[in-house]
Order: C-alpha cells, then sequence, then structure tokens
C-alpha cells in the first residue's frame, strides 16, 4: 500500500466544507464510541448500521457521504479493537480505553463521493458538504496507477493548510545489486548512530535548535484571550513550528534509512523501548529529539522493499560486553572508551556496534532462514557464522 500527498487548493467556502465534514467525522466516531460505552454495539457491524440512524436523526450528519460515515465509525472500532488486544496480551500499565476525540483533523472517504479528473490534477466531491472540485499540486503523477487502485482518499487539515492523501493498492519492490556487507547500528544522544565499522553520524537535534522559535510562539499563544481569532492565529503559528520540526526529522530518517539499506545487505540494530527509556527525566527530551523509532520504522519498510535483512537484537549487555574476548567491562554512561584486559580498545559505540553485529549474524545463523521477503521468511539457506559475511557463505 502506497500513500501520495498531494496539498490541495480552492475557495474559503471550499476549505469551511472541509471543516465541516472533518466535524462530522469526529461526531460519528465519538457518537460510536459512546454507544460501545452504554453496551450497545459489540461488533462493527452494530456500528456500521449505527451510521445510518445517525444520518436520518442529524441532518449534517447526513451531508456526509455514507462510506465516509462507515470509515469514522471503523475509527471507533479500530481504538476498541486495540484496547481488546491490548488486555488479552495482559500488557502492563495503561492499555489504550477508547477515548472521545476533541481535535479530529481528517475525514476519509472509501471508493465513493468523490472523482478524479482526466488529467488527475484535481479532485471533486459529489457529497452534500459542498467541498466540490479542489486543484492538486504535488511531485507524485498518479496516471501510474488506476482508479480501481486507490482504495482511500483522505482530507488532512495541518498548520499550512489542506491536503489530500491517496492509499493505493499496489506492492513496492525495487531490486538492487547486492553489496556482500553487514553493519550493526548503535544508536545515541551524542551521535545519531555509530556502526560496527566506527563510522558515526552527527545528531541532527532538529528539536533543540528549532526550541527558541517553540518558545516565543508559545508564549504568543498564551498572552491571548481563549476563543479569540488571535489565538487561534497564534496557535497555527506555533503549529507550523512544529511542524516543520517534524517533517525535519522524518526527512533525515527516510534518507539515513534509505543509504544504509542500500549500502548493506544485512542490518543489525537494537530493540530499544522507547517507551520505557523516556521515562528518564533527563534523557526524555534528547531521546524523543532523537527519533530512533522512526528510524527504525523506516528501516524495516525500506529492507522490505529493497530485499534486505533487519534483524532487531537484545540490548542488553551490548555496550559493556567486550566484543574481542566476550568479557563483561562495568562502565558508566560518562565513560565513552572501552577498554579490556585482553588488549580490546574501541569508542564505546564502536563496540556495542560490533557486538549488535555478531548478534544480529548469530541470530540469522541460529535459525537458518535469510529472511528477505515481507513475512521475512523466503528460504531455507544455510546458517551463517558470528563474524563472516553473510552472502558470501550462502553463495559458496
Amino acid at each position: 500500500m502506497l500513500v501520495f500527498e498531494f496539498k490541495i487548493y480552492g475557495k474559503v467556502l471550499q476549505f469551511k466544507a472541509i471543516d465541516e465534514a472533518i466535524r462530522t467525522t469526529q461526531f460519528i466516531r465519538n457518537k460510536a464510541i459512546r454507544l460501545w460505552m452504554d453496551g450497545h454495539a459489540k461488533s462493527w457491524v452494530e456500528l456500521s448500521r449505527h451510521c445510518a440512524l445517525l444520518a436520518k436523526e442529524f441532518p449534517f450528519a447526513g451531508n456526509l457521504n455514507s462510506m465516509a460515515r462507515q470509515a469514522a465509525a471503523e475509527r471507533a472500532w479500530a481504538s476498541i479493537s486495540r484496547f481488546y488486544d491490548n488486555c488479552k496480551k495482559k500488557i502492563s500499565g495503561k492499555k489504550g480505553y477508547p477515548s472521545f476525540q476533541k481535535d479530529c483533523r481528517s475525514a476519509e472517504y472509501k471508493t465513493s463521493g468523490w472523482k478524479l479528473s482526466e488529467d488527475r490534477k484535481s479532485i471533486f466531491f459529489s457529497d452534500k458538504n459542498g467541498i466540490g472540485k479542489l486543484k492538486m499540486k504535488g511531485t507524485r503523477d498518479l496516471n501510474f496507477y488506476q482508479p480501481n487502485q486507490i482504495k482511500r482518499v483522505r482530507l488532512v487539515k495541518r498548520a499550512d493548510g489542506y491536503y489530500v492523501q491517496f492509499s493505493i493498492s499496489v506492492e513496492r519492490t525495487e531490486i538492487i545489486t547486492p553489496t556482500h556487507q553487514t553493519v550493526g547500528l548503535d544508536v545515541g544522544i551524542e551521535s545519531f548512530y555509530t556502526d560496527s565499522l566506527g563510522n558515526k553520524v552527527e545528531n541532527p537535534r532538529f528539536y533543540r535548535t528549532g526550541e527558541k522559535k517553540i518558545k516565543r510562539s508559545q508564549r504568543l499563544v498564551s498572552r491571548k484571550i481563549k476563543g479569540s481569532s488571535n489565538r487561534q492565529k497564534a496557535r497555527t503559528r506555533l503549529g507550523r513550528v512544529h511542524l516543520k520540526i517534524s517533517r525535519q526529522r522524518k526527512d533525515h530518517a527516510v534518507k539515513l534509512a534509505r543509504c544504509v539499506v542500500q549500502s548493506n545487505d544485512l542490518i543489525a540494530y537494537e530493540d530499544l523501548r522507547i517507551k520505557n527509556m523516556v521515562k528518564n527525566n533527563c534523557l526524555a527530551k534528547s531521546i524523543n529529539d532523537a527519533g530512533w523509532y522512526q528510524f527504525r520504522v523506516w528501516l524495516e519498510y525500506l529492507g522490505k522493499v529493497f530485499k534486505r535483512v533487519t534483524i532487531a537484537v537484545n540490548p542488553s549487555y551490548t555496550s559493556e560486553q567486550c566484543s574481542s574476548c566476550g568479557s563483561i567491562v562495568k562502565k558508566s554512561l560518562s565513560t565513552r572508551t572501552h577498554v579490556c584486559q585482553c588488549g580490546c580498545k574501541l569508542d564505546r559505540d564502536n563496540n556495542a556496534g560490533v557486538n549488535i553485529l555478531n548478534l544480529g549474524l548469530s541470530t540469522v545463523g541460529h535459525t537458518g532462514t535469510f529472511a528477505l521477503d515481507a513475512s521475512n521468511a523466503l528460504g531455507e539457506l544455510a546458517s551463517t557464522l558470528i563474524g563472516a559475511i553473510l552472502l558470501e557463505q550462502v553463495d559458496s
């Protein structure tokens, strides 16, 4: 599934109609949550039936397309089913009990209620909200895909304008030549990551860089009267600052993950629990600013696209264990050099990167599977020794 995004342009009345569609989506979702809380809905089918009743009872709900109303109920059921799954798994802490949404920013259409123009540069919404025809501007080309491949169309409101997203049902695969290289990545705060070869990537610290603008914009919001138009304008300016930082962080994660995946046949990284790590009040801001989880998500996704192996290993003792002899060398966070009795002297993060790579290779060798396809289980191959180059041994 591919998601293409375009910025849309229209008149003020059209944007007000989009806002009305988004508010209706939020209303239907919250009504579905209330219906479940009261015990009147125990399945997705019952919530879907309730959408038709809401359209008859509330005229503004009937203005929204029928499939868009069903998509709003699907959002409610997704939160309910996630809560049930967390309870069955008996995860620790809060289970994510469904709550009412206060600030919805998108409305989703399925296969009806919209139509693309012949040149695929504009879109027309035909429901009773009166959105009408909107011009689209973006770098993607929709002419490569058939209209029946577009399964969802989503209108999104952001701080810098309105966007339309297309969910296209297509498999994305790219074939590149093997590099016969393997790498282990140790993420950190001082540097974004250090690989098993000792190469370091600088931590961009986008939030720290833009923190001065955020504080200034936040002060302007707090000075305005609640409910006034000036406060809304100040909130929009603050939202643009946050939006720029999030886009910078995503762009950095995507480009860096693509470079790592294309340069190596196997990538091993730490299976970190970011949710637990940010409980440290001294490091929470720096950990969130680094964006390790987003980098891991794109690393795994691009690994499937380019048919590369990505392995998450247990991070325990990767910084303390000696990569040469395997003995444990205790060290504090301030100690940045690994010195062992066997004579091994390495940078702390470089030593951890080598240990992560060895763990990844030993995992592949133990399972005997070379994970290349989307399910990470393409076929049975020979096991790999620790420290050996994976593809060369399999080919031999």
